[in-house]
């Protein structure tokens, strides 16, 4: 998916703001009940304007605190936006200027404006450089962009929005690694994007052979990344019979699917990321109650986020190689459809009571965990929409995590904190793994009521020989604040991490 801003840089002085011909202007104030440095300036510019609000209290300044000013005297500015800093020599913490940036996201994106110009004086985070600052604004400013665009239906969504100028950077840090940080977050905000019209897109449209179609045309687009397709014959013959037997009930061919960057040296370990690619999820004979069950298009938002990484990746172009995984399947019942009790054979040698047809991601996904050990990764992280039991868990604020190295759960736990997309540790231990013993097979596919962690258990009989972590994105992926709509989640998180991998 392109871009669907550009983000620039002129830098200005506040005095200089009056004077700026601008079709939308956002300005950054500091929390005080008196004029202070920034604000007298614009309360002289606007003929005592600021003043009366602050004594009105319309306008205080305080963290995320915001007013429209359709006509500010003194400026020409055709629209002007003030938002709240807070206090100026405040540090905030990671969670407080996430808000803040959404803030100004959302309010530069509802000023219905093609330009905006946006000036924002020193924000101090804590640990922080001014360029994390900007690339988390850029990234939010081009994701908060994003509206599903439906061929056919007659009233479709208009991005008006198609730039954004940054008039002051503020900081000790210079001019050119605060344009690199603006650009990767751009970037990865464009990626966040890509994977959210992925897992948008309406399952009889996005089909296994639709991202199948879909990796093929992000070579086509970043031709650093090699995409490679298996069909079912190509599966059977390897012996991924646990993954086919997902797709046994649908007419939609299951798909897997390799996307393969090579950024670093040929005797580098690549580092993998896989997803489950579960287009839609009737669950099977174990089938699902009908209330919102048109939201299990988004089983496949694990794959989705695959393919958001690797659109930013290859972009960003680091010197590592990195590996995306997708193992996709339709899981629908019919008369040839896996039932509950059915014994499945897996690529590792191991069998599979399926007790549950609904429990069908991790199904699919062994199988994908098997297939890459030929790759002798130097790490392994799967992204699905797992489980439900991981919402009540956790809601939807973070993402679930399980890990079989703490220094690799340590370095995603670091990543979801320093890209503001957060993931929370849950434990693996040996007392759950009793949990899935079947008595007619090495595992049962469900068991136990930790559900979570279970399902995880199930995957790390299939990670034995390298560094693996899961993340469950149940919660994460779509759902809560966003709605019914696909967050963009965890790719952030997901491109933080590989890029502070040693290049």
């Amino acid at each position: 998916m392109k871009k669907l801003i550009s983000i620039s840089m002129n830098l200005k002085k506040i005095e200089a703001l009056k004077s700026l011909n601008s079709e939308c202007l956002v300005i950054g104030i500091y929390e005080d009940k008196n004029l202070n440095e920034i604000t007298k300036i614009l309360n002289s510019d606007s003929s005592g304007l600021l003043k009366k609000l602050l004594t009105r209290k319309e306008l205080t300044g305080a963290l995320k605190n915001q007013l429209y000013l359709p006509d500010m005297s003194g400026f020409k500015a055709n629209k002007v936006f003030l938002v709240g800093l807070g206090k100026k020599n405040k540090e905030l913490n990671e969670d407080e200027f996430s808000q803040l940036s959404s803030t100004i996201s959302k309010i530069t994106i509802s000023s219905n404006a093609k330009d905006v110009d946006i000036f924002l004086p020193e924000i101090k985070v804590k640990l922080k450089k001014p360029s994390w600052v900007y690339k988390i604004l850029s990234r939010d400013l081009e994701s908060g962009c994003y509206q599903y665009f439906f061929e056919g239906k007659k009233t479709q969504p208009k991005n008006k929005l198609k730039k954004i100028n940054f008039l002051n950077l503020a900081g000790n840090e210079s001019k050119a690694k605060i344009l690199s940080s603006i650009k990767m977050g751009h970037v990865i905000g464009a990626g966040m994007n890509t994977s959210k019209d992925l897992a948008n897109t309406p399952a009889n449209i996005c089909t296994p052979s639709h991202l199948a179609k879909q990796a093929k045309l992000i070579s086509k687009t970043f031709p650093s990344i090699k995409t490679k397709v298996l069909g079912e014959k190509e599966m059977k013959k390897l012996g991924m019979d646990c993954l086919l037997s997902v797709g046994n009930g649908s007419a939609q061919e299951s798909k897997f699917i390799i996307m393969q960057y090579s950024g670093g040296k040929k005797t580098s370990k690549p580092h993998i990321i896989v997803g489950k690619g579960i287009t839609f999820d009737t669950g099977g004979i174990s089938i699902k109650p009908s209330p919102n069950m048109d939201e299990m298009k988004y089983d496949m938002s694990g794959s989705a986020s695959v393919f958001g990484t690797m659109r930013a990746i290859a972009e960003i172009k680091p010197k590592l190689n990195i590996i995306g995984v997708v193992a996709s399947a339709e899981n629908m019942p019919s008369s040839t459809a896996t039932k509950p009790g059915d014994v499945v054979n897996t690529l590792s040698g191991q069998t599979v009571e399926i007790l549950n047809t609904d429990a069908e991601g991790r199904l699919v996904l062994c199988d994908a965990l098997t297939y890459i050990e030929r790759f002798k990764p130097a790490s392994v992280i799967d992204i699905a929409t797992l489980t439900g039991a991981c919402v009540v868990a956790l809601g939807h604020q973070a993402t679930g995590l399980l890990s079989n190295d703490q220094n690799l759960a340590d370095n995603i736990l670091e990543s979801g904190y320093s890209s503001c997309d957060k993931a929370w540790q849950l434990p693996l231990w040996d007392e759950y793994q009793s949990d899935i013993n079947s008595k007619y097979a090495d595992i049962a596919n469900i068991g136990g009521r930790a559900g979570t962690i279970t399902a995880a258990c199930f995957l790390s009989r299939f990670t034995r020989s390298y560094k693996w972590a899961h993340l469950d994105i149940a919660g994460t992926a779509y759902g809560g604040r966003v709605g019914k709509t696909s967050s963009g989640r965890p790719v952030p998180l997901l491109t933080e991490y590989l890029l502070s991998r040693k290049q």
